[in-house]
């Protein structure tokens, strides 16, 4: 066996490009969470994608933004601390929507580093080639590129040639997870994580930033967490008519939960108010956000 290829590489984009699906299909499972609601990921997230001789450490960052609040804050505190020990940028690009001034936004900040940027550029399924080949131009004219890959995260297109791309660009180095290890994210966090990406699926327009999950317990039989909203008009959405949609939450939830843990739990889910929770930094640092 030859040296070790090892390092991280951080994944940047305005939201919604499919920054955390494009870092699960190159993990190989599911890592970050994922739904339609733009800022669904929160804190970074290191997905973990091993081989023999290399270990690649993808860095899912929340999506760049202007502040709004104390979390919105934390967020983009997150996404700016994060790309000091990397060695690569992946800038990801969504090929279905006009690239604008939010992606050239991105792309000023990353381009200043001063380190190799791949672009993916996400979500070619069920596109033209016109369409692709006028959208890569415009994608090439945004910086001094490294590589440009067209790929769909969804259908897993491309997928395998830009992994290959990004270990080529990492040193030699130590193995920094064991490997077998998939994510940095702790199982009580990754237990919230899928209990709130089910909630932002089933919500849709009407909550998704309010919700947060808190997990209080989990053991051979019960996982116990509660659903964190900010009014009782949430709490009305999330509990449903006799408490329907929390149960459809937890039944979407429990078996990507107990594939985590490795057996079956009973799933006890509460809806609790916690009015400013995005405001409060006690709350937010508890929640590690």
């Amino acid at each position: 066996m030859g040296p070790l290829r090892s390092g991280f590489v951080a994944v940047a984009g305005r939201p919604n490009v499919g920054k955390s699906t494009l870092v699960n299909a190159l993990c190989g499972g599911k890592i970050a969470i994922v739904s339609r609601v733009p800022h669904t990921t929160r804190r970074r997230i290191f997905g973990i994608a091993n081989s023999d001789d290399w270990q690649l450490v993808l860095v899912d960052l929340p999506g760049f933004q202007r502040p709004i609040d104390a979390l919105t804050a934390r967020m983009q505190k997150t996404v700016d601390s994060s790309f000091e020990d990397i060695d690569a940028v992946l800038f990801v690009l969504d090929c279905r929507a006009r690239i604008g001034a939010g992606d050239r936004f991105v792309a000023r900040r990353i381009f200043a580093l001063g380190l190799p940027v791949v672009i993916a550029l996400n979500k070619v399924d069920r596109l033209g080639p016109g369409h692709i080949a006028s959208q890569m131009t415009t994608a090439a004219g945004l910086g001094d590129f490294h590589a440009l890959h067209p790929v769909s995260a969804k259908t897993g297109d491309g997928i395998g040639m830009l992994r290959q791309e990004l270990v080529e660009l990492l040193p030699e180095g130590p193995l920094y997870f064991p490997p077998e290890q998939r994510t940095d994210l702790g199982v009580h966090d990754q237990i919230a994580e899928l209990v709130r990406e089910k909630a932002l699926q089933l919500t849709k327009e009407e909550v998704p930033h309010s919700i947060s999950v808190e997990v209080h317990e989990v053991d051979e039989k019960v996982v116990r967490a509660a659903v964190l909203v900010e009014t009782e008009s949430q709490k009305g959405i999330l509990v449903g008519k006799r408490g329907s949609m929390i149960r459809e939450i937890g039944s979407r939830a429990r078996p990507e939960i107990e594939h985590l843990l490795g057996h079956n739990v009973f799933l006890d889910l509460t809806v609790k108010v916690r009015p400013k929770w995005r405001r409060d930094e006690v709350t937010l640092e508890r929640l590690g956000l």
